[in-house]
């Protein structure tokens, strides 16, 4: 069940803008899902979200939006640890500029924690799959990119999810963090990402993991770009 959500949909008139927002489309969907469990520590926690915000403030990151045909990407973020806890702290927000990429950034820096727990990352990904229903844009590539330091531990199986999504349509991408499982890549590899043009970006450690963030939503975005046929899975 999904908690709470910063994005409403005000109904003013039964036509106009109602319409409008309705035709609106962007190229891509893209939920991102942060691990707050245990192993995450306050410090490990801030180096997640500035991560997050450095790769939306890029420069690059407006140029790879505008390459699409829309020029424009719709991004919810959900915090993720017990299969009860996983929050989305910034609803859906469509990103068609610069200054709006730059908005999110600083919404997401002032975001805070919201729980501690194990790592339901299988429950985390069927969350992402319950705000898509609930996406106030037409978008022809939906997408969760996963970050995390673990596997997941507790609730639904994570390849019984994996392949939920998968047959929804949905791609899933993923950034291990190794500091704790130098393995972890190969798990996310073999049971966590999928759909077309899936990928994993490891980073080696929480130090790394701004680097690794922006070049993830970079190859995201250029896929999203790409026409349907050239994406590979």
């Amino acid at each position: 069940m999904r908690v709470g959500g910063w994005t409403a949909i005000v109904l003013i008139g039964l036509c106009g803008p109602i319409a409008a927002r309705a035709a609106e489309t962007v190229d891509a969907a893209l939920v991102l899902e942060v691990d707050v469990s245990l192993s995450v520590d306050d410090k490990r926690y801030e180096l997640q979200k500035e991560g997050i915000a450095a790769a939306f403030e890029n420069p690059d990151l407006a140029k790879a939006i505008a390459t699409g045909t829309e020029g424009a990407v719709a991004v919810e973020i959900i915090e993720f640890s017990d299969p009860d806890r996983q929050i989305p702290v910034i609803g859906w927000t469509r990103i068609a500029t610069a200054e709006d990429a730059q908005a999110l950034a600083k919404r997401i820096r002032s975001v805070h924690r919201t729980s501690r727990g194990l790592t339901g990352l299988a429950d985390a990904l069927i969350a992402a799959e319950e705000a898509f229903a609930d996406l106030p844009y037409a978008s022809p590539r939906r997408v969760v990119d996963v970050s995390g330091d673990g596997m997941s531990n507790i609730g639904t199986e994570i390849t019984v999810a994996r392949d939920r999504l998968v047959e929804a349509g949905i791609t899933i991408n993923g950034l291990p963090i190794l500091s704790e499982e130098p393995w972890l890549e190969t798990y996310y590899t073999e049971y966590v990402v999928g759909g077309p043009g899936a990928f994993v970006i490891p980073a080696e450690s929480l130090d790394s993991f701004a680097d690794a963030m922006k070049r993830k939503v970079l190859q995201e975005l250029v896929v999203s770009a790409l026409p349907a046929k050239d994406r590979r899975g």
